[in-house]
């Protein structure tokens, strides 16, 4: 199997709200999420040279369970990362994006507000606004663990982070209305747009 990379975040710095302390951290997290999935891989490639890759096998089955979590961990932070900008475009109302929201929310306000609260929800978790794959709606989920809980074949259009690692110690940990507002001044829209037409 390939081996996952790093990413370097350079742009990362100077956000709005979000210190680059608490992001260098946080991206320390996340390559340990890219170090875990090649850790695994590795181990699951040596228990097939060995024959011993089956579903009978309490290791094999639960590294297999784990790889989930550890690679769509990274994969969330890279978007989650990659959709932050300290010179982030605003939403257009007549962009791609914000023609896609408001035509599944009735309005880029509606939109928006919904996320809010889907992000303001207790627990840990990411808030993401997905696109279906079969009619283009976007709809806006909460995803509890890294790997479970995403509809099929959506595609992750914006990423929020709300795991209390993403804003603490910035903000205390009944402050996550302070760090949804710290996320949308930094949100990048012009990174999410692009998101719908890859």
């Amino acid at each position: 199997m390939k081996r996952y990379e790093a990413r370097q975040f350079p742009k990362l710095k100077g956000l709005s709200g979000i210190s680059d302390a608490l992001l260098q951290d946080h991206i320390k997290l996340y390559e340990g999420y890219v170090k875990n999935s090649n850790l695994i891989i590795d181990e699951l490639e040596g228990l097939a040279k060995t024959g011993k890759a089956a579903g009978t096998n309490p290791a094999y089955a639960e590294l297999t369970r784990r790889l989930g979590f550890e690679t769509n961990g990274a994969i969330l932070h890279e978007f989650y990362f990659d959709n932050l900008s300290p010179e982030p475009e605003p939403l257009e109302k007549d962009s791609l994006l914000g023609k896609a929201v408001a035509e599944s929310f009735g309005s880029v306000d509606a939109w928006l507000a919904d996320f809010k609260a889907v992000a303001a929800m207790r627990g840990v978790g990411w808030a993401i606004a997905f696109r279906d794959p079969l009619n283009g709606n976007i709809t806006n989920r909460w995803i509890e663990l890294h790997q479970g809980g995403h509809p099929a074949g959506y595609r992750p259009i914006v990423v929020m982070d709300c795991w209390e690692h993403a804003f603490v110690p910035d903000y205390k940990p009944t402050e996550r209305a302070k760090y949804i507002d710290a996320y949308f001044r930094n949100l990048d829209y012009k990174a999410c747009g692009a998101r719908l037409i890859k």
